[in-house]
């Protein structure tokens, strides 16, 4: 089966995102929201993306026009019916999108792939609002997703081998690269960024040093195009909130620290100073809070098999744009420094030891 008509619910900045990548790549799109001021907003930002790309070079205007015209702009679910997939892709509330999933299944095909784009939420718990679960898959893409190369490919507990495959060969045709990972919270990628974040507002609470000098250190530490606190007050302190407050199932470890809390509830951003270079006593306790607290999760991910040490490392550069992505530093660092790095939340949270740090050396090709 290919898919030629997709069907996308959301004209967010996702949604939006999502329908100039397929558009881009001769997919025809269905892009539908129940605002008009939103669909106006995504007209909007369609037009303003495609004469950049002409502006840059990076197209012609008549092929900007043909990726115009391979978009259309609705506001009613019906029109779904004749396309061949549906992408949901709307503010990331469970009960908002369950119930966008019981009104699809009356409206399409009981043989049409159906896929969230959910960051958080797990595809098994809103795939028993469908009727045809094996259908059903997770998508996750990365912003902005008209350029970010990085889809996370998740299959659910029900869902059949072949429409997971779909999934990875309509994000391959649509100029993707695609990491498949099993339902866990947080999938790959956010397992170890919300983490990272975490340890962040942690190093800052303790007194490590200011918001600056943290970011300062992560982006030495991680080759990272932006520190933490700059790139949550990119998301929203909020929306990397609620996705950390997804992972509590996972246990305290993965609990958001109070000062995330109380900032993330405030809906305010974080304050960024000016830089005061951090000494080196200084620079060696943030990394190694940062890499210890990182190094953790991504560990405990290899365990559970949500994702291999190369599509983890992949989505780490591509999706995050850390030029030194985590298996690879701890393929550098050898197993005692790793052991050195984890130990304190090992004993913290009374863990056990994961399995997967006997592999460090060979994590990733």
């Amino acid at each position: 089966m290919t898919i030629q008509k997709i069907g996308i619910a959301g004209a967010g900045t996702m949604g939006t995102g999502i329908a100039i990548a397929a558009a881009s790549n001769g997919c025809d799109v269905r892009l539908q929201d129940i605002s008009d001021d939103q669909l106006k907003s995504a007209q909007h930002r369609i037009v303003t993306f495609l004469a950049r790309q002409v502006a840059k070079e990076r197209m012609t205007e008549e092929q900007a026009r043909d990726v115009a015209d391979r978009i259309e702009l609705i506001s009613e679910l019906t029109v779904f019916a004749a396309c061949d997939m549906v992408i949901e892709a709307i503010f990331e509330d469970f009960k908002t999108k369950a119930t966008l999933f019981e009104n699809l299944s009356e409206l399409i095909r009981g043989d049409m792939p159906i896929a969230t784009n959910t960051s958080c939420l797990t595809v098994g718990n809103l795939a028993k609002h469908v009727k045809t679960p094996e259908r059903f898959i997770g998508m996750h893409f990365f912003s902005p997703a008209e350029i970010n190369p990085i889809v996370e490919v998740v299959r659910g507990k029900d869902s059949h081998p072949a429409v997971v495959e779909l999934g990875l060969e309509f994000a391959r045709a649509i100029g993707k690269r695609p990491i498949l990972c099993k339902d866990s919270p947080g999938f790959a990628i956010n397992r170890f960024f919300c983490p990272y974040t975490n340890e962040a507002v942690r190093a800052l609470a303790d007194g490590l040093g200011t918001t600056a000098q943290i970011d300062h250190v992560a982006q030495e530490c991680f080759g990272a195009a932006a520190g933490p606190f700059q790139v949550m007050n990119l998301i929203k302190p909020q929306i990397n909130l609620n996705a950390i407050r997804n992972l509590d199932r996972l246990g305290p470890f993965y609990a958001p620290v109070p000062e995330m809390v109380t900032l993330g509830d405030s809906g305010l951003d974080w304050e960024i100073g000016e830089l005061d270079i951090p000494d080196a006593d200084q620079t060696k306790k943030i990394a190694d809070m940062l890499m210890g607290g990182t190094f953790l999760a991504v560990l405990q991910c290899l365990d559970e098999q949500v994702a291999s040490a190369e599509d983890i490392d992949f989505g780490a550069a591509h999706a995050l744009k850390f030029s030194k992505p985590p298996c690879a530093m701890m393929n550098d660092l050898g197993m005692m420094g790793v052991e050195r790095l984890i130990r304190s939340n090992l004993h913290r949270y009374k863990l056990p030891t994961p399995g997967s740090l006997a592999m460090i050396g060979q994590l990733a090709a």
